[in-house]
């Protein structure tokens, strides 16, 4: 008989059942993440090696190390096997934190250098009243005219994000689907004369669902990072809530943090003044 405990996980098995990665995308990941950390500079284990360690059939493998030469990472020649070729282009895309004290001295060059990088696919861009839990973040009355886009940037690798945004209709006349596929919505805002103030954000994981997944290419059930931001303008009124879903095999978020205090009482602050 089942502990009350046992229970309840079944039920929520039986309700929510597991949507695993293939294994053949298990095994790309953590072998990208081993080309990254210069693993393999001697050059990448055969095949049936591989096999032997992840637990899994060659074809399995097989399949993994095509999607790795597919993006550059590897080249697979007769006679030399599986070398390298460079670490995975993250580094490149110019994709950084915002400082993490809310200020935006750098965020706006940085989303400038990451749209230099990347291209941009517009999915969706419309103006609509502002649902419930929308009008809250923008600090607007319910039903508020908002525009909602939704986008994907990608690399030459592929999609690595996927971004909802909302702004006040007021705020967004001047530009639609056309400049959104050309400039970032924030580089917008500021060319119709919103002053970027500070902006708030969390960082989080989630699933891709049925209808992320397709856009970044990837399995439904995949981990994604997850982040929320809220951007003000200078006089602290919200002008952008962002909603983004990035793929973690092409996206990585860096700070730079320093220690602060007495010896009793160290705490890491960033870095920025």
């Amino acid at each position: 008989m089942l502990a009350p405990m046992d229970r309840a996980v079944a039920a929520i098995r039986a309700w929510a059942p597991p949507l695993p990665l293939p294994k053949y995308h298990r095994v790309y990941l953590v072998l990208r993440e081993q080309l990254a950390e210069g693993r393999f500079d001697r050059g990448v284990p055969s095949e049936l090696r591989l096999a032997g360690e992840f637990g899994v059939a060659r074809v399995t493998v097989r399949r993994a190390l095509a999607q790795l030469a597919a993006e550059g990472l590897i080249e697979r020649a007769a006679g030399r096997g599986t070398v390298p070729l460079k670490r995975p282009d993250i580094d490149a895309l110019g994709i950084a934190a915002p400082p993490a004290d809310g200020r935006l001295g750098g965020l706006l060059e940085n989303i400038v250098s990451m749209g230099l990088h990347t291209t941009v696919r517009v999915l969706e861009c419309e103006t609509a009243p502002a649902p419930d839990p929308v009008a809250r973040a923008l600090e607007l009355a319910s039903g508020t005219p908002v525009q909602k886009a939704v986008r994907v940037r990608a690399t030459r690798q592929g999609p690595v994000s996927h971004i909802t945004t909302w702004v006040p209709a007021a705020l967004a006349d001047g530009f639609g689907r056309r400049e959104l596929a050309r400039k970032p919505i924030l580089v917008l805002l500021e060319a119709s004369g919103v002053r970027i103030g500070r902006a708030s954000q969390t960082i989080t994981a989630r699933l891709a669902d049925a209808a992320v997944a397709p856009a970044l290419g990837v399995s439904v059930g995949s981990a994604l990072l997850a982040v929320s931001r809220l951007v003000r303008d200078s006089h602290d009124h919200p002008v952008q809530w962002l909603n983004g879903l990035y793929r973690p095999d092409r996206y990585q978020y860096d700070m730079q943090l320093s220690r602060v205090g007495s010896l009793d009482a160290r705490v890491w602050v960033n870095r920025e003044p």
